[in-house]
């Protein structure tokens, strides 16, 4: 099947999976027609790709896997559930997306794919260009440090620091050079589209029955799109997807209400993969959370850290971002929004074993 990608701003649909911005200036969202869900179609692996059947645009011989997927989803307390999503090869959820990519472009690249992010993205990326075999370049900011910063390096990926803001960033990312081919997480559809395997993947453990809620940290919004589509095409009851973020970043929190946001000029948080302040999804996120009945909370650094403490107290070690859903569910059991006896999914997206040590260090002080 030929690939589809249509724009939701002005309808203009392209065919090329490289392809990552409308000409209108949009995101692009994939329109290819998937084959109904049917469990026998399930194949007998244990990765994502058990769910291959439904990727039509990919080539069962081009899938690039480093075994992500079918990541553990492990009861913490009453019915409330932790999907493992840590456990991936890279230590990160973002092995879904960058899994799909890869394998979708694989036999397209003659030079180089780029990315910009400064952590779990970057270092998913140079991963698997580096087990495809493909050239891999990762912009990040100027100031950025830390483990994540040399596992991209670790993996053989170029790396370019770039003065400036983030967007700024980006926009030396997408700059147009011969042969370079640009596949970041926050703009390419075919990433996000690979997010959709943790929808399947829910449902599946537990029983093909879908929980009540789930809590997704949300930055760039790839995790929270992708399952929201997941469970579209599993056609079966709706979860409540609730997107958590911080008081300190939370542009999705103040736009789903209606309410203006400012970015502070300071990005101080213990959560630091989630610092992006103009995510371009943003409009996509609000529009589909609100079709589908989902809604937005947000937790202070307080509440995140009392979270990481419970999670590693029952022997889970994440970075503080895989708190944030924890501390999200907490605080709305105590104001009476959420039913106790409710079957809850909490996302766990990062490996604390990624954490940078200044924050390590403030969470253990």
């Amino acid at each position: 099947m030929e690939y589809l990608a249509r724009c939701p701003s002005c309808g203009r649909e392209y065919d090329d999976p490289l392809r990552f911005r409308c000409d209108c200036g949009s995101p692009l969202d994939i329109s290819v027609q998937l084959r109904e869900f049917k469990r026998e179609d399930v194949m007998d692996t244990t990765s994502m790709w058990r769910y291959v059947n439904f990727f039509p645009y990919i080539e069962k011989r081009d899938i690039v896997t480093l075994g992500e997927g079918w990541t553990p989803l492990l009861r913490f307390e009453g019915n409330v559930y932790v999907k493992m999503d840590f456990l991936n090869p890279t230590g990160s959820f973002k092995d879904r997306g960058a899994s799909t990519i890869i394998s979708a472009i694989l036999n397209r690249v003659r030079g180089l794919i780029a990315e910009d992010s400064s952590g779990n993205a970057g270092a998913s990326i140079a991963a698997y260009a580096a087990r495809a075999g493909i050239k891999a370049r990762i912009y990040v900011p100027s100031s950025i440090s830390g483990r994540k910063i040399d596992q991209i390096r670790a993996y053989g990926a170029e790396l370019i620091r770039v003065e400036g803001s983030r967007e700024k960033v980006s926009e030396e990312a997408m700059r147009p050079e011969k042969g370079k081919v640009y596949v970041g997480h926050a703009w390419h559809p075919i990433f996000r589209d690979g997010m959709r395997t943790l929808a399947y993947e829910i449902v599946e453990q537990l029983g093909w029955t879908p929980p009540d809620r789930i809590y997704i940290p949300v930055s760039s919004g790839t995790g929270l799109l992708g399952i929201l589509e997941g469970f579209k095409h599993l056609s079966g009851p709706f979860p409540e997807l609730i997107a958590c973020q911080t008081e300190v970043v939370s542009p999705l929190y103040h736009r789903f209400r209606g309410e203006p946001y400012t970015p502070p000029e300071r990005l101080e948080t213990v959560a630091d993969a989630l610092i992006v302040t103009k995510p371009p999804l943003l409009g996509l996120m609000v529009e589909k959370l609100r079709m589908v009945g989902g809604s937005v909370e947000v937790v202070g650094e307080e509440e995140i850290a009392d979270a990481f403490h419970q999670l590693a107290a029952r022997g889970i070690f994440v970075e503080p971002t895989s708190a944030v859903p924890l501390a999200c569910y907490k605080k709305q059991v105590e104001v009476g929004e959420v039913d106790r006896g409710d079957r809850v999914v909490l996302l766990l997206t990062g490996s604390g074993l990624k954490m940078k040590p200044s924050i390590i260090k403030r969470l253990l002080s």
